[in-house]
């Protein structure tokens, strides 16, 4: 079942392809940064701690 509100129906995507392609831009944006070698900013669960995560693998924790 599709719930719609009156803002989806004026643009005509649903919550869930909104969903989908915004998911898809933030893993297209971490693959062109892992190109020009630069970090992306990630959040690991079990330390409850953001860190930069580099193209070469490496960690480095915020606070740090």
């Amino acid at each position: 079942m599709t719930i719609t509100n009156e803002l989806d129906s004026m643009c005509g995507i649903s919550d869930e392809e909104l969903t989908r392609r915004f998911k898809e831009s933030i893993r297209i944006d971490d693959e062109v940064r892992k190109i020009k070698g630069l970090p992306v900013a990630r959040y690991d669960d079990e330390t409850q701690r953001a860190y930069l995560e580099y193209p070469d693998g490496r960690r480095e924790y915020v606070g740090e």
